[in-house]
């Protein structure tokens, strides 16, 4: 029981001031529980943007070139990153459990490059997620793939699930090579993705109405980065996609296959969280690189 001598009135009751709750900065975020939104907060900075590291392509590709070993080519790279995209392997026997980064964990799973890859199920039950002290988890969504209806049917389970433990779900446009990535298919896919309830999208940057995209999805919208692009291209699709309503981005190969990976991670997160245009967001990448041309 607490000692009550020496217990003094409490007198400071801010009568002059009314009680508010900050403005939650995470787009279509405001609604959901503490929990949920607590999560949201560790991927997503206080100016509501990310810079999130993708290495989940081994789960499907097996060792591809920057990921031959994971503790040298992604470890170091933590530190500059606001969340880390992995799987459950490893993140359980490389990524080192101190490290402060948010954990968004690849929880759809199924074939790999040697047969149809929308043909996939959940690999991650929510209780593994909540184990591993995941901030999301994420799932493919094939829109006019061959399983389009059955990798629907994954993302609303595993929203399901979020939802009963406060793990918000990142839905992932996957494109297979027949489907355009063209404004039109990624509205739909997108929408249809949050319509669904997940709350953050991931899709790819197109040429033209990019921000009809984020404009007609009323959730975040981060960035895919895709296949390895010449380091200015890759920072103009970056700063491109923020200043069209992209709350962020999710780059892999354009960062790991760098000849300077940490110097081009420094110079996305200074696209995305400083506003450096795209010629210098290059020179500092060739500053940080001294020089590296590729």
């Amino acid at each position: 029981m607490a000692d009550l001598e020496g217990n003094l009135d409490a007198h400071n009751y801010g009568l002059d001031t009314p009680q508010v709750t900050g403005a939650f900065p995470i787009k279509g975020a405001s609604s959901l529980d503490f929990g949920m939104k607590h999560r949201l907060a560790r991927i997503f900075k206080e100016d509501g943007k990310t810079v999130m590291l993708a290495f989940d392509h081994g789960y499907f590709q097996g060792p591809t070139s920057g990921l031959e070993r994971v503790d040298l080519g992604i470890v170091p790279l933590a530190p500059h990153v606001d969340a880390l995209m992995g799987t459950r392997g490893i993140f359980r026997s490389v990524i080192p459990a101190n490290s402060d980064n948010a954990v968004v964990l690849r929880a759809s799973a199924g074939p790999s490059i040697l047969k149809e890859l929308s043909n996939e199920g959940i690999g991650v039950d929510i209780s593994d997620a909540v184990r591993i002290d995941a901030a999301a988890i994420a799932v493919q969504v094939f829109v006019g793939g061959e399983y389009e209806t059955q990798s629907v049917l994954n993302l609303t389970q595993q929203i399901d699930a979020g939802m009963e433990v406060g793990i918000p779900v990142l839905g992932v446009t996957a494109v297979g090579k027949e489907l355009t990535r063209d404004a039109r298919y990624l509205r739909l896919a997108t929408r249809m993705i949050a319509e669904l309830g997940a709350q953050i999208v991931k899709t790819y940057y197109c040429e033209e109405d990019f921000e009809t995209v984020t404009a007609s999805c009323p959730v975040p919208i981060i960035m895919a980065g895709g296949k390895k692009l010449p380091a200015k291209d890759a920072l103009t699709m970056a700063y491109n996609a923020i200043s069209q309503g992209a709350s962020g981005v999710d780059m892999g190969r354009n960062i790991f296959q760098r000849l300077a990976p940490i110097a081009m991670v420094q110079a996305v997160s200074g696209v995305v969280h400083d506003g450096l245009n795209p010629q210098q967001a290059l020179e500092k990448y060739l500053d940080l690189s001294k020089g590296a041309q590729d």
